[in-house]
């Protein structure tokens, strides 16, 4: 493993631990203002991106279907190759890698303000440029820990994570309102400016750090990328922390993913159904802020992780009523519900897992959770789709959730201790630099 030779360098705040962990300590740190800038940049422009080139495609073919396409090739490289590209992160200077994803995003997009490309060739500009988002998250994923510390990590995780849903309304709608009332290539140029500010930020804000692995201790890539599976899954609590964050995402997404024909069926005719799609859509979002907002600043450091196993539990269970065919605004308050168990749980989890890994595996370990959760969307959002199409929406839902309940019923059986997570923590914290 190759150790930081000037040592974390972590700011007076960021290594009290007899102090209360505040947002103005956080953001006193002039490493993490940069990364969670940049971060917030890069993902309205993500987001801008998808909007702006779903409008793009749908107005060139007239076709839904490659309307829909060419917004989920986004996902495609992280199931497919996110660890193995989550695997760079590691390799090389989290900085650089970085730096070169957001450049590298940059040029193709810009690919995509051409006049008169043909779709699929702007399909495939986009699913190459989607090609550099596992590296970079990975590396700021591995690198935040560094800059933060360890007392100020699940603050920092809940910041991020909040502000990530935040980003994600905003890019959507900015994207979609651009690219309609104006151009798509309008909204893809902001999207250009977006990656080269990430880049400046990072390159002029973030000092130099050595590659998680040093030059002369790394392997074939691929092998590298089965460590990470290896370690993510050989370890008791970090397996513990992946079946969580998988199932619980597993079971709260499909709502949103079925918002449309659920408000068709959940409301009379007659009703514009448009806002009750809008709120079953944004009730998740809503609640994941909410939720890991209030449970980071209102709950002590030491009772979150006991409290993680009920939160798993509560996420698919307070979904079971839509069994019953409730109105749209009371699914809409049910996934809202839904979404604040999973949001107070996650920010925790998140933490954990990451004090927990040895540095030379943080950027490979976060690829392996991330294509884990993207696949378990994928996969959940698919077969209720599909039971969807031969039973009713509330029936699939509330049997659905009914099942996540039980299973997490079990899954809490199993939760390691307080006692198990101190123990892994101490014998990471050596390897966390």
């Amino acid at each position: 493993m190759a150790n930081d030779p000037e040592g974390p360098q972590r700011s007076k705040e960021a290594t009290e631990g007899d102090q209360l962990v505040t947002f103005r300590s956080l953001f006193s740190l002039r490493e993490f203002r940069a990364i969670y800038a940049s971060m917030l940049i890069s993902w309205v422009g993500d987001y801008l991106t998808r909007a702006a080139v779903t409008v793009l495609i749908y107005q060139q073919t007239r076709s839904v279907l490659l309307s829909a396409i060419s917004f989920a090739i986004g996902y495609l490289p992280w199931i497919t190759l996110g660890p193995v590209l989550s695997a760079l992160g590691d390799r090389y200077p989290y900085r650089r890698v970085m730096v070169v994803s957001d450049l590298f995003r940059m040029a193709l997009t810009g690919v995509l303000l051409i006049p008169g490309l043909p779709t699929a060739v702007t399909l495939l500009v986009v699913l190459l440029a989607s090609l550099g988002a596992p590296p970079a998250q990975a590396a700021r994923s591995a690198l935040m820990p560094l800059v933060v510390g360890r007392e100020r990590l699940t603050l920092a995780l809940a910041t991020t994570t909040t502000s990530g849903q935040i980003a994600q309304v905003i890019g959507y709608l900015a994207g979609a309102a651009l690219a309609v009332s104006l151009s798509p290539r309008l909204a893809l140029s902001l999207d250009v400016g977006t990656f080269a500010l990430s880049a400046l930020l990072i390159a002029t804000c973030v000092r130099v750090r050595p590659a998680g692995v040093a030059p002369e201790r790394r392997r074939h890539l691929l092998r590298e990328t089965a460590e990470g599976f290896q370690l993510v899954f050989g370890s008791p609590v970090l397996r513990a922390i992946a079946i969580v964050v998988f199932t619980t995402i597993a079971f709260s997404v499909v709502p949103e993913s079925l918002a449309a024909s659920w408000a068709a069926e959940a409301t009379p005719d007659g009703i514009p159904q448009g806002l009750e799609q809008g709120l079953i859509m944004a009730a998740g979002p809503f609640g994941i802020v909410v939720g890991g907002l209030l449970f980071s600043r209102l709950v002590p450091d030491e009772r979150r992780w006991r409290l993680v196993p009920l939160l798993a539990v509560a996420t698919p269970l307070v979904l079971t009523p839509t069994l019953a065919g409730p109105p749209a605004t009371v699914v809409a308050a049910l996934v809202a519900l839904s979404g604040m168990a999973q949001g107070a749980g996650l920010p925790s989890l998140n933490a954990s897992f990451a004090l927990v890994l040895p540095a030379s595996h943080r950027a490979r370990a976060f690829g392996v959770m991330t294509s884990g959760i993207q696949a378990s969307q994928f996969l959940a959002v698919l077969i209720n789709g599909v039971l969807s199409e031969r039973f009713r929406i509330p029936l699939v839902v509330g049997l659905w959730s009914v099942a996540g309940t039980v299973l997490m019923i079990l899954v809490a059986t199993r939760w390691p201790d307080r006692g198990k997570l101190s123990a892994a923590n101490s014998a990471a914290a050596p390897l966390a630099t």
